[in-house]
């Protein structure tokens, strides 16, 4: 905010006072002003000595307006000053994501009368002699350019002396559709100016009469905030939060907490229904509500009739014409699909050979041609091709993996270093007991103690130590999906075309810092009159065993892909983060500090959340139909929730200790000693989550010197109680949850959700065309049992016969290796206009020089990561992210162009 410059002179009062006549050219009087017939007459009143009398006018929004002040000889008047308001509308392009308005008639008259919108300017202060808010005063904008997409709107403003600082604007929009409002400059004549950084949908007044109220980009505390904005302040939040009642609008901003109901569709197929996800069934984060009615034929379900809502200014921006958008997604999952669908005929059809894999980045599919000629290549242009004005092929872009080595899916070295540098390196974990045991219930599931034996393992790694010396020195680990998985597996083995198994899978650390695969358990529970089967498998050197070892890691990377879909990436990023973005909208305002330190971090995350929940999480959608888990899948995340997530665990400090895979040491850098020193995702990580917290720490301590800021900032603490008992409500009780009394309590908090939205979510979402774009890499499913499980003679004689043709068997079928492979290039690809993290310093922060320089220094630290990364991956002595055909591990390299790149971290969870 600025301080109106004071013109004028105090001057003494005297005792025969006569009322004051001010001629107006246009007048538009506010305040304690009567209006007479062409002028205003002041009301009398006394005035202590040394006092300045005091008028409140405001001129309406011609630039050149004048005031002529007539006095008595014995009272001097202040003078007004003239500031002229600039605002900048990023224009919409319509379309899919059109505007709400319809009467483009009625607007374009308001237009041409310069009324299409409404400002007011709020005083900061109370009036000091009534203590109540001083009158806005108002002026209409006119339109008064063009440039680039934006349009220019400006209005005059007189502002008399005694309005005081000017702390917000209200904004009414007077047009029958939305507008799109970038920001507010109130330019002065001495060349200062005041900034309202505002990026918020502008609704029209004909859908909802509130005024829209933008304060200027200088931050409060509650108990800081200027007199005059507090009411302002609450109500805002009042009007975020709404009532609980009624079915959300699409120009609605209100953010209320609701339970996963609307993933399944009983009103369509009761084999479409879902369990409810969030309450002590099924605990679950919370999303935004949407107040949809509920199903006919089920009423705990929502119904998906109509929109996904989603709060106005949390969808995706049309100005921002990002790559990735609601269309693009809607496009592929409704025409593509279809069209592949109807190009491949046979749904449960699988690849008859390797090469035909291979064709897909060579020839590509010809796809049927479509009513709308080129619709598939305008929204895929990467994957798309046009033969010819009727013709379409979808070819896929050769994945960088398998550009540098075709071959690096087949290898064991690849299958293990992908645990520590591929798309999932955070599930593997430290072994620290033997012999491995289920914590099952052995009654259901039979028995607990795992078949892979002291025996099996000293046979992998004689010569290097027994199994007793490789616990104690930390060189056994493992990927254990075993107790996850197997209470899903008579389930999912009655849904047609799939199987599944419950898994273990034991790595040996080399000497030279690698990991090597030593063993894989399947397990089978008893079903009906079955027992329980399992069996083990091990790196073999005849045929058949080889054949039964690369089957088994094409099941085990299927468990780590539905894993890694389910749990890592949506529930741990996406669905973990919803919560902090409603609360922190309900509870702190836009000029709350905290507020405006979060936010740039969840952009769009509401948006892609939606659509997730639309097209990829629902029933019948592409998780369900395409990865390992099936029509569980959503609710393998809620069992995977309820029994690992952990908030504090959520850091990723404290992720790697948990996991046993890193020690504290306050003597090394970040605090932590590495258990495999070279883990790309872990040693990148680390300096990124420090660069974040240093950050964090210097924001938090310009705002909060003190613990008792913390403790008496009601806004700060309600955020924080809503995220833990409505956000989280099935974890509310749980005792790891951190207090917020210090300002630690507050650093360790935010960089925690920063690093989750940023850091962790690029870790696993920005290499999945890389690593699973060729899916025998990463098949998303496994469709038949291993040959060894109760084969018939027949399948084992074709096993023998040709083991190639079981593994094509066991992998995706054709439609669902291509579906998922058109997903995951889009949710790969970086915008253009893609915001990174430490790139751009948001508007806010910028007008703070301390916060500004903190910034700087922080952007300042994100570039030395990227040298310290290139560095790294040049280093030939970490093998885990280097070598012949290795592609270097830059997942965590801050900046990068647009594309797939396999690099870059934004701000948000926006893909």
């Amino acid at each position: 905010m600025l301080t109106i410059p004071q013109v004028g002179q105090q001057t003494t009062s005297h005792s025969h006072q006569q009322p004051a006549v001010l001629l107006l050219q246009k007048p538009f009087i506010h305040g304690s002003v009567a209006v007479g017939r062409g002028r205003c007459v002041r009301r009398p009143c006394s005035f202590p000595r040394k006092q300045t009398s005091r008028v409140r006018v405001s001129l309406n929004k011609q630039p050149s307006s004048t005031t002529k002040v007539v006095v008595s000889d014995t009272t001097e008047i202040q003078k007004s000053v003239n500031v002229k308001a600039v605002l900048t509308i990023q224009v919409s392009s319509g379309g899919f994501l059109s505007s709400i308005g319809i009467n483009q008639g009625l607007d374009s008259i308001t237009g041409l009368l310069g009324k299409s919108l409404l400002l007011e300017l709020v005083s900061a202060e109370l009036d000091s002699e009534t203590g109540t808010e001083k009158s806005t005063i108002k002026a209409y904008a006119h339109k008064s350019g063009n440039d680039d997409n934006e349009t220019k709107y400006e209005s005059s403003f007189n502002i008399p002396a005694d309005f005081g600082t000017v702390g917000g604007v209200l904004v009414e929009n007077e047009n029958h559709k939305e507008m799109f409002l970038k920001d507010i400059v109130l330019e002065f004549t001495d060349g200062t100016a005041v900034n309202f950084t505002c990026n918020s949908w502008l609704h029209s007044k004909y859908d909802n009469p509130h005024k829209r109220v933008f304060f200027t980009n200088k931050s409060y505390l509650p108990s800081e905030t200027p007199s005059g904005l507090r009411r302002l302040r609450e109500e805002e939040l009042q009007i975020l939060r709404g009532n609980g009642q009624g079915e959300r609008k699409t120009f609605d901003r209100i953010y209320d907490y609701d339970v996963y109901n609307d993933i399944g569709n009983p009103d369509k197929d009761t084999d479409l229904k879902r369990p409810v996800l969030g309450g002590k069934e099924h605990p679950y984060p919370r999303r935004c509500r949407t107040g949809r009615p509920r199903c006919e034929t089920d009423p705990l379900s929502e119904s998906r009739n109509g929109d996904f809502y989603v709060p106005r200014d949390e969808a995706f921006s049309e100005v921002k014409q990002l790559t990735f958008s609601a269309k693009t997604v809607y496009s592929v999952l409704h025409a593509v699909v279809p069209s592949l669908q109807t190009a491949l005929i046979n749904s449960e059809l699988g690849f008859p050979y390797f090469t035909a894999i291979d064709s897909l980045f060579k020839e590509g599919i010809n796809l049927p041609p479509l009513k709308e000629k080129g619709f598939l290549k305008n929204i895929l242009p990467r994957l798309i091709k046009a033969i010819d004005d009727s013709d379409e092929i979808l070819r896929f872009e050769t994945p960088e993996t398998m550009d540098r080595d075709k071959f690096f899916w087949f290898r064991d070295a690849e299958f293990a270093r992908q645990t520590l540098a591929g798309l999932n390196p955070c599930s593997i974990q430290l072994i620290t007991e033997w012999p491995l045991k289920s914590q099952l219930d052995p009654q259901v599931y039979g028995p607990s103690e795992s078949a892979i034996t002291t025996e099996m393992i000293e046979e992998e790694i004689k010569g290097f130590m027994t199994v007793d010396e490789a616990i104690k020195q930390k060189k056994l680990f493992i990927l254990d999906y075993h107790d996850l998985l197997l209470p899903y597996v008579s389930k999912v083995r009655e849904l047609k075309g799939t199987t599944l198994y419950g898994s273990k899978t034991v790595f040996f650390l080399n000497p030279d810092g690698t990991l090597r695969p030593l063993a894989i358990e399947l397990t089978r529970p008893p079903i009906g009159e079955k027992p329980q089967w399992k069996e083990v498998y091990t790196p073999c050197w005849n045929a058949t065993g080889f054949w039964l070892w690369r089957l088994a890691k094409a099941h085990v990377l299927a468990h780590d892909s539905g894993y890694h879909q389910l749990v890592s990436h949506w529930l741990r990023t996406h669905c973990a983060t919803e919560p902090y973005i409603i609360a922190t909208n309900r509870q702190l305002s836009a000029m709350h500090p905290i507020y405006r330190l979060l936010h740039p971090h969840f952009r769009y995350t509401m948006e892609i959340n939606a659509l997730a929940r639309q097209a990829l999480i629902n029933a019948g959608g592409i998780i369900e139909t395409s990865f390992a888990p099936g029509k569980y899948s959503t609710e393998f995340s809620s069992v995977a929730y309820d029994k690992q997530w952990r908030f504090d665990l959520q850091a990723l400090p404290a992720d790697l200790i948990s996991r046993g895979m890193a020690v504290e040491d306050p003597s090394v850098p970040h605090g932590l000693k590495l258990i495999i020193e070279d883990y790309p995702f872990a040693n990148d990580g680390l300096v990124l989550w420090d660069a974040i917290k240093q950050w964090v720490t210097d924001y938090v301590n310009h705002y909060y010197p003190d613990g008792k800021k913390i403790e008496s900032d009601q806004e700060l603490q309600e955020w924080w109680t809503e995220i833990r008992t409505k956000g989280h409500e099935d974890k509310k009780d749980e005792p790891w949850w951190p207090v917020l009394k210090t300002p630690k309590d507050l650093i360790d908090i935010i960089t925690t959700i920063v690093w989750v939205a940023s850091g962790h979510h690029a870790a696993v979402n920005f290499g999945q065309y890389t690593y699973a774009g060729y899916f025998p890499n990463r098949p998303t499913i496994a469709r038949i049992n291993m040959p060894t499980e109760e084969p018939s003679e027949e399948f084992w004689n074709n096993f023998i016969k040709k083991p190639e043709g079981a593994l094509l068997q066991c992998f995706p079928s054709q439609i669902q290796a291509t579906t998922v492979m058109a997903v995951l290039d889009i949710l790969s690809n970086h915008s253009p206009d893609e915001e990174y993290l430490g790139e751009q310093i948001e508007a806010p922060w910028a007008e703070d020089a301390i916060i500004k320089a903190a910034f700087e220094r922080f952007s300042g630290r994100l570039k030395e990561l990227e040298g310290i990364i290139d560095e790294r991956n040049a280093n030939h002595e970490l093998k885990n992210r280097s070598g012949a055909g290795v592609v270097p591990y830059e997942l965590l390299k801050p900046f990068s162009d647009p594309g797939v790149t396999g690099k870059g971290v934004p701000y948000s969870i926006s893909i």
